[in-house]
């Protein structure tokens, strides 16, 4: 496949066909393609290649093309239209603290107090020491714990045996920090050669009045929270956070273990302290209803995310027609209150005091106007013959000429 050019500022500059870059086949399994990212991700790991500028941008890319690969939903998108159908500003890349300058991480350590999700990478030295078998491994009983501090960029190995019976039964391991320190928990699984290979980590969340982490090892499908995704979706779409807050629910790798002895690790992630936790190892078998009642939440949670991808649909067109139909709401109100305010002018127009302002006008002008009127009046009813003082006198006189020849009748 060839290569394209990134529009992210996180991925490498040239993206290449993520199977080719862990040199994987487009058949392999989650196992195979986790298993060849190790590997190249401690080969490429910039601690171990300080005066190597190349390999950082290998690093990068392996992370990159395994930040695809390993999650179901954006391998199945790549394998159906490439590069195009992956949303670019999901694809957040996680840094190596000990790769740092001081400077950058007190900026980082900034942004985290903030809020702003960071996401950090185990230190290579550690990953090789497991991976070595060189580590210390202190055992942790089924039913205890152990409190305790790890330097920054430091880790603590516990060893955690179960029988058959426990494992049937499922496992928990939890870890927890009243100070709100920011660890990582790590799981290690067996290689063939007697060391440890890192194989799942949570990373602490604050919870309450502390921050905590935990595995889950149940015999069915427990869901883990990536804030990062969750606020990366959120940034790019505001309006919509209610429905991208269960896009970052990501499935766990691992159901259930086996009997035998496991490792797990508490990893120092703060960015200038120790981290100061308490590490609890129980078995489900004391919590039946619990762990119940925590399937049924995480199959309910994943069908509500479901509906919810299904109603954001609904919502956002639902959204549009009111977006317009308000629309249209302020522009007839202004239409309506436009046409109110040309009304109320002109029947303010009618109004007498333009016509009492002309007649003081006229008054003013001298009497031959008032004078001029009555004239008028005069003559039109002298016009008709009902008021000039003439007409009156031979009305007089016509009508006693009448009654003069009346009189001489009789």
């Amino acid at each position: 496949m060839a290569s394209e050019k990134m529009e992210g500022p996180s991925a490498p500059a040239v993206r290449r066909d993520p199977y080719e870059v862990l040199s994987v086949s487009r058949d392999s399994s989650d196992q195979e393609i986790k298993s060849a990212y190790r590997k190249l991700a401690l080969k490429y790991h910039p601690d171990k290649n300080v005066s190597n500028p190349e390999a950082s941008e290998l690093f990068k890319e392996v992370a990159y093309s395994y930040s695809i690969l390993s999650d179901p939903d954006k391998r199945r998108h790549y394998d159906t239209a490439g590069f195009e159908a992956l949303e670019h500003g999901a694809m957040d890349m996680e840094i190596d603290l000990s790769n740092l300058g001081t400077v950058n991480t007190m900026f980082a350590a900034l942004f985290s107090k903030l809020g702003v999700p960071i996401k950090t990478t185990v230190s290579a030295t550690i990953l090789e020491e497991a991976l070595n078998g060189t580590v210390t491994v202190r055992p942790l009983p089924l039913g205890a714990s152990f409190s305790g501090k790890v330097d920054k960029q430091s880790a603590h190995f516990f060893g955690v045996t179960i029988n058959e019976q426990q494992a049937q039964s499922g496992i928990v391991i939890r870890v927890s920090s009243s100070a709100q320190s920011k660890f990582k928990l790590l799981y290690f699984e067996q290689e063939a050669n007697g060391g440890y290979g890192l194989a799942l980590q949570e990373d602490s969340e604050k919870t309450g009045k502390a921050t905590s982490a935990g595995m889950y090892f149940l015999h069915f499908q427990v869901y883990r929270m990536d804030s990062a995704v969750n606020a990366l979706a959120m940034a790019k779409d505001p309006d919509a956070a209610f429905f991208k807050r269960l896009e970052g629910l990501q499935p766990c790798e691992v159901s259930e273990l086996k009997s035998g002895t496991h490792i797990f690790a508490v990893y120092g992630d703060n960015f200038f302290k120790p981290a100061s936790y308490t590490i609890e190892a129980m078995c489900a078998k004391s919590y039946e209803d619990t762990t119940q009642k925590l399937m049924e939440i995480e199959a309910q949670i994943l069908t509500k995310r479901n509906d919810l991808r299904q109603f954001e649909t609904e919502y956002r067109k639902a959204l549009t027609q009111f977006q317009e139909v308000t629309n249209r709401y302020s522009v007839e109100k202004q239409a309506v209150d436009e046409l109110l305010n040309q009304r109320e002018q002109i029947h303010s127009s009618f109004t007498t005091v333009r016509t009492v302002a002309g007649h003081i006008g006229a008054s003013n002008g001298g009497g031959g106007s008032k004078a001029h009127l009555d004239d008028s009046r005069t003559e039109s009813q002298s016009d008709d013959g009902s008021s000039d003082g003439k007409d009156k006198s031979n009305k007089k006189r016509w009508f006693n000429l009448n009654l003069n020849r009346s009189d001489k009748k009789l």
